[in-house]
């Protein structure tokens, strides 16, 4: 009996060193989020002392340093870490649910979508972006929320269009879901490119210029608006949590546990997709972050989604601040697009990241 209560003594001392790790990375995430965040705010072509955006957080301090702060920076460093954490978040239970490691707003043409949909707001009803924060483009269209809107409705459309055919045809199965969403892709880079192809250059101009991506066209009602799909998505993911580490084994492992896959999935898809269409409606396509954000969480946190879901939302908003940072910064004053940064930086990052995973299999 001496015995046997001391391996459980062991057993439950190494199990709790394993969860504090997880902790900790949780913590040094979040930390190192918060520190970015705070340099992103100070630095810029005005570069602000960190005191003195505290300080304009308080609302005292310098006049110019207050509305430099609160009107320009804040904003587009939340609105960095609410797209990074809604994107990240998503990708995380998509690769889970369709058991695929490549999946992420992309794999269902969410992001392909909304960019066919911002183009018809474009060229069909004349909406646009108000101004662009780049010295290299000069493009200033009313009517902004028509584009949303038709970003938002089209990037939808791509996973609506999925999901009644899952239901036309329940064969299909998760592979067959992500072909669906392939072919939709397809579909949409079709309609995209004949859309140019009969648009005057302003409003190509406009289309090229949203689907780069800029973090600086979401202000306060836009981040609010982020702030609430952000917390429903996170509350719907985390209750599942333990039927998406059901699902980490298998279908058939998640059933024999009682987890209805089928209906999990689907449902999780929508929620998924519906809040990544909302994030790409407001600021444009912004890839890798979905996609490569869970995969380095995975090597300090593991599969399990109790510590997962967090940790990817928290590597994604510091992965989209510090994409965003370097494209301000880099060749100042003139402002990188968002989305051609995190290609170019998460490409190398996710080869990076997949032959240390096929070393680990030799």
């Amino acid at each position: 009996m001496t015995v046997k209560s001391d391996q459980r003594s062991e057993y439950l001392s190494e199990y709790n060193r394993f969860i504090q790790r997880k902790r900790l990375a949780l913590i040094l995430a979040a930390g190192a989020t918060i520190v970015v965040a705070l340099v992103a705010v100070s630095a810029g072509s005005l570069n602000i002392p960190i005191p003195e955006v505290v300080q304009a957080f308080l609302g005292s301090g310098n006049p110019i340093y207050q509305t430099a702060v609160l009107n320009i920076r804040l904003p587009r460093v939340l609105a960095a870490i609410l797209i990074g954490a809604i994107l990240a978040a998503s990708g995380s239970v998509m690769q889970c649910v369709l058991q695929n490691p490549l999946a992420s707003a992309s794999t269902l043409g969410v992001s392909q979508g909304a960019a066919f949909g911002a183009a018809v707001g474009l060229v069909v009803f004349g909406g646009g972006m108000v101004n662009s924060d780049s010295a290299a483009t000069a493009i200033s269209i009313n009517n902004p929320y028509i584009v949303t809107t038709c970003a938002f409705i089209f990037g939808s459309l791509s996973t609506a269009v999925i999901i009644v055919l899952s239901q036309f045809r329940k064969d299909l199965g998760p592979t067959g879901l992500v072909l669906a969403g392939v072919a939709l892709s397809s579909l949409f880079g079709g309609g995209l490119t004949l859309l140019q192809y009969f648009a005057d250059e302003t409003k190509i101009s406009s289309i090229v210029f949203w689907t780069f991506g800029n973090l600086g066209s979401a202000g306060w009602i836009e981040i609010g608006i982020l702030v609430v799909v952000l917390a429903v998505a996170l509350i719907y993911y985390l209750a599942n949590r333990w039927n998406y580490n059901a699902m980490e084994g298998g279908v058939d492992t998640a059933k024999s546990l009682g987890v209805n896959s089928w209906a999990v999935m689907l449902t999780s898809l929508a929620i998924c997709s519906l809040s990544a269409a909302v994030a790409v409606s407001f600021v444009g396509i912004i890839s890798f972050v979905g996609l490569i954000a869970p995969h380095i969480m995975r090597r300090f946190v593991g599969s399990d989604f109790r510590y997962l879901l967090p940790a990817s939302a928290i590597a994604g908003s510091l992965l989209l601040v510090l994409a965003d940072t370097f494209g301000r910064l880099v060749i100042a004053p003139v402002i990188l697009p968002i989305g051609a940064i995190t290609s170019f930086l998460g490409a190398p990052m996710f080869l990076f990241l997949l032959l240390r995973g096929l070393k680990s299999h030799v």
